[in-house]
């Protein structure tokens, strides 16, 4: 454990600057100002004194803390137990505006819907929240772009802008729940259940900013907005010590690896990371992670046509995971949301069938994803990109 002291808060070791793999940077990558701080940034302390900055007392910041994590709402003019006096200067305080809607594309009959954000600095991020019957998920981003440069991924295009804030993060999440709440998503009023951290950025790369986020999403009001641990998945393309970390926080949420190659040769190729942390060292931090949460990994494997799905990849990758000899991982092949003009395109569905026969023949559990929202920009980053250029 000690050793892990000495690692970065980024959660990219010290490899990732004299290792085999650099960061990606976009060329408006920048030591840009920092997003206003938030309601979601302070910690209880920093709060109290700010709201003793106001001449308010203790109990006020309870009160915001409920107004924000157990009604979602951030319009302090509007709160009747608050003092009308002081209601406009703690709204902008504690609760300046970090992300604003540039456009949204709908899909799946109103049940899917992509929001594309811009933050304070001009930066523009994505989240989707799509309805199913029995939860409501949101995808939401961790970072401005991504620097991990897998050729495939339209956000891996867009380079490392910078990595957000708490509570850039959180509000993406509070807007949902809002939204599903006061029936703004088609199906009528609901309540958003899971989060995946599966928009752009590398979640580790972040690490700091996302672990708050994520106690305060699973955390009960007024603390946080209760959607439980085990309903949040944490994505990661392998960096090793991100994975050791969070495993040593003791709190159950989901990991999910995007390994997306069986061996080194082909993932070097797919996942630069691979070059400081390998197939071998990903797959038993996430088999230990798996020991450690009691919880299975989630495998995620986007299938691309005659690179990375073929029968021999199939049973390469059920050997693998077979080696460590307990159901400890759940594969979640995926078909990809090619970018225009990409030669990283879609499986053959016949191809996505035999795929996913040989791992089931294995005992390995694979599930095909449900790719939601294929009738707009589906694949993170799409969006960005294109109001980008």
């Amino acid at each position: 454990m000690n050793s892990m002291k000495n690692l970065p808060e980024t959660g990219i070791t010290p490899g990732g600057t004299t290792g085999a793999f650099r960061d990606v940077l976009s060329k408006d990558h920048a030591r840009r100002g920092k997003p206003p701080l938030h309601f979601a940034d302070m910690t209880e302390e920093e709060r109290i004194t700010k709201a003793k900055d106001l001449g308010l007392p203790k109990f006020r910041v309870k009160q915001l803390a409920n107004h924000y994590y157990g009604h979602f709402d951030v319009n302090a003019e509007e709160f009747s137990d608050f003092p009308a006096a002081k209601r406009v200067e703690a709204a902008e305080i504690f609760f300046p505006t970090l992300i604003t809607e540039v456009t949204r594309q709908v899909a799946d009959e109103g049940t899917t819907i992509k929001t594309l954000w811009r933050l304070f600095d001009g930066s523009l991020i994505e989240s989707v929240l799509m309805r199913y019957p029995t939860r409501t998920t949101l995808c939401i981003s961790s970072q401005v772009g991504c620097g991990m440069g897998c050729p495939f991924c339209a956000t891996g295009q867009l380079g490392l802008t910078r990595n957000m804030s708490a509570g850039e993060i959180v509000e993406q999440v509070r807007v949902a729940a809002k939204a599903m709440r006061d029936g703004e998503v088609a199906g009528g009023p609901g309540r958003l259940s899971n989060i995946v951290f599966m928009g752009m950025g590398e979640p580790m790369g972040n690490y700091k900013s996302v672990l708050s986020a994520v106690r305060q999403i699973s955390a009960m009001p007024p603390e946080g907005f209760g959607i439980s641990a085990r309903n949040i998945t944490v994505s990661t393309v392998g960096v090793v010590p991100g994975i050791k970390k969070l495993m040593a926080e003791g709190i159950p949420v989901r990991l999910a690896v995007s390994l997306h190659a069986p061996n080194d040769e082909l993932r070097d190729e797919l996942v630069p990371m691979n070059k400081r942390f390998n197939t071998t060292q990903v797959l038993d931090a996430a088999h230990d992670y798996y020991l450690a949460s009691k919880r299975r990994v989630s495998i995620e494997y986007a299938l691309m046509r005659g690179i990375n799905d073929q029968a021999e990849h199939a049973k390469l990758l059920a050997k693998r995971l077979n080696h460590y000899g307990d159901n400890w991982a759940h594969v979640n092949p995926i078909p990809l949301n090619p970018i225009e003009g990409s030669r990283w395109t879609a499986s053959k569905p016949e191809d996505e069938q035999q795929f996913l026969d040989i791992l089931h023949k294995a005992g390995i559990t694979a599930t095909l994803r449900d790719t939601r929202g294929q009738d707009i920009d589906g694949a993170c980053g799409q969006l960005a990109a294109k109001e980008r250029d």
